[in-house]
């Protein structure tokens, strides 16, 4: 019986860290995202959030897009896990919309349509969401459940927009609808992240 015991054990912790191994690591990601879309951010480690690009208390902690250098900075953090690699991927997801177009394309319509900045908005940022599953597909990362990973909605801070940071967008559309067009990305095909009045065609054409 001892036997059986160990060999069970022994195939948990194999499994446990077979699951540990397909977590990717920031620089994965990275190489991934670059090697689908051109002149995206270079990943900028950093001790710490605030004071970069403008950043304050109220921008994300953990990564953010600083637009007005092209760079993505990543807090340097011991642990590296599911909800950081969802975030990460989150942020190069904004980074495809705003050096391929979309983000162009949005602001002017937000800018005529100011009644309309909502649900414009809210369409951007399930692209967005929709790109993050995509790179993160490709990079062969595990499925995600973002319904299951967080218990409140994520990334409703600043962490993207010119210098300074800290007065980057802030929006909410709920965690159901990230978690939805998340899962959307994940199956692999871009051409899938068309939402509302965006069309996925300009993250086709961006594609390598």
């Amino acid at each position: 019986m001892r036997h059986i015991f160990l060999a069970v054990g022994l195939a948990l912790a194999a499994s446990s860290a077979a699951g540990q191994a397909i977590i990717k690591t920031p620089s994965d990601i990275e190489d991934v995202a670059q090697k689908l879309f051109s002149n995206l951010p270079s990943l900028e480690p950093v001790v710490r959030m605030e004071g970069e690009c403008g950043a304050d208390a109220s921008v994300n902690p953990q990564v953010a897009f600083c637009t007005t250098r092209n760079v993505l900075l990543y807090r340097l953090n011991a642990h590296f896990g599911l909800e950081e690699m969802y975030e990460l991927a989150h942020v190069y997801g904004h980074a495809v919309q705003v050096r391929h177009g979309v983000a162009d394309v949005a602001l002017l319509e937000i800018r005529k349509r100011r009644d309309d900045e909502d649900k414009l908005r809210g369409w951007v940022t399930r692209q967005v969401e929709c790109i993050a599953g995509f790179i993160l597909a490709e990079a062969g990362a595990p499925q995600l459940d973002l319904r299951a990973l967080f218990d409140a909605e994520p990334m409703t801070d600043s962490h993207w927009g010119r210098d300074p940071l800290s007065v980057g967008p802030k929006v909410s559309i709920g965690l159901e609808a990230r978690a939805e067009w998340f899962d959307i990305g994940q199956k692999g095909y871009l051409s899938a992240c068309a939402v509302g009045e965006f069309g996925a065609e300009l993250l086709i054409d961006a594609l390598r």
